[in-house]
């Protein structure tokens, strides 16, 4: 566990308390100024040193303080670099194949999975074996966001290089016509500046955190699309040395965190396309039903398919979708 006193955090600016604190590090690959911070962390550090009396509290390190690269997250944690993590499970998606059954069209809805799906975390058990599943919550849905070329049909998708947050993601947006283009969010606004890609499927958050709007001037929405997942996991040996009460804390703040998580992704991402469609020179467009039928139907086939290989390699994949459908 990386130990530290408060007066550290009071210099790092954030989640300072009184007295002397044992400090849980959490890495989080996001800018400094992401929404993150005060949505999520400071309730989640808050709620953890009330239920602790102030013996275990938060320190957050953005940008990639403990080390570069958002795939490195999950190793992050578990060598120990940090005690906690924010991260994409698709951006590791080998290791989390079942916890990404979630993301897939039509499999929870944007505003309520989260909740079912911290009903159902207990299933995820053994793909968290080498940590503890702290929290894990889903964003906005993801929108097709494009450089220079809009999107009113499936056909207009042809050929064309999409930034895809994970492997399932990147079936789907074949399955559209397009090219998948595998890319941590912060190396998208470079990507679409350059060319590099045409268009990036990401949720709206993305055009005020990530700065993505000054890069698109089409978004596409009405079609149903995959969802991302994010996961706050912890260092099973930092765990390990909280004590029981100490333990059931991080967890508990942690599946409110969660339900945080979603609340603010589905806020600032309803905010953030509303102030980018009311932008000079940007276009909001909503499918016509025939074409999001087109693209619906794309999908549908490519969720029939990964269910198919899931089930094959042995994941109780339909048992799952099941239970956070409420079947």
């Amino acid at each position: 566990m990386r130990l530290t006193s408060t007066i550290a955090a009071v210099a790092f600016g954030l989640f300072a308390t009184g007295g002397s604190a044992e400090e849980l590090s959490l890495a989080d690959f996001q800018p400094p100024q992401h929404f993150v911070l005060g949505a999520v962390y400071e309730p989640f550090n808050d709620a953890i040193s009330e239920a602790t009396g102030g013996e275990v509290t938060l320190r957050a390190y953005m940008g990639g303080e403990l080390g570069p690269g958002p795939k490195e997250q999950y190793s992050r944690v578990v060598d120990g670099v940090a005690d906690l993590a924010f991260g994409l499970p698709g951006y590791t998606a080998s290791t989390f194949p079942t916890t990404l059954l979630a993301e897939l069209p039509g499999v929870i809805a944007a505003d309520t999975g989260t909740k079912t799906i911290v009903e159902n975390m207990d299933l995820l058990s053994e793909e968290y074996r080498r940590v503890v599943l702290v929290g894990l919550w889903n964003n906005a849905p993801n929108l097709l966001l494009m450089g220079n070329k809009p999107i009113t049909s499936i056909d207009d998708l042809k050929g064309l290089n999409i930034r895809v947050p994970s492997r399932n993601a990147g079936l789907v947006v074949q399955a559209w016509g397009a090219n998948p283009v595998s890319m941590p969010a912060p190396e998208i606004y470079n990507a679409m500046q350059t060319g590099v890609i045409d268009g990036a499927m990401t949720d709206a958050t993305t055009l005020g955190a990530f700065r993505l709007a000054e890069v698109t001037k089409h978004v596409t929405q009405g079609m149903d699309t995959t969802i991302s997942l994010f996961f706050m996991i912890m260092n099973r040996d930092a765990f390990a040395e909280l004590s029981d009460d100490q333990q059931q804390a991080v967890l508990a703040a942690g599946r409110q965190a969660s339900l945080n998580g979603n609340t603010a992704w589905m806020g600032i991402a309803e905010k953030a396309l509303t102030s980018f469609a009311a932008s000079e020179g940007k276009q909001v467009i909503t499918l016509s039903p025939e074409e999001a039928e087109r693209f619906d139907a794309a999908s549908a086939a490519v969720v029939e398919q990964i269910v198919a290989e899931a089930e094959a390699e042995g994941i109780a994949a339909q048992a799952f979708i099941n239970a956070l459908m409420g079947e």
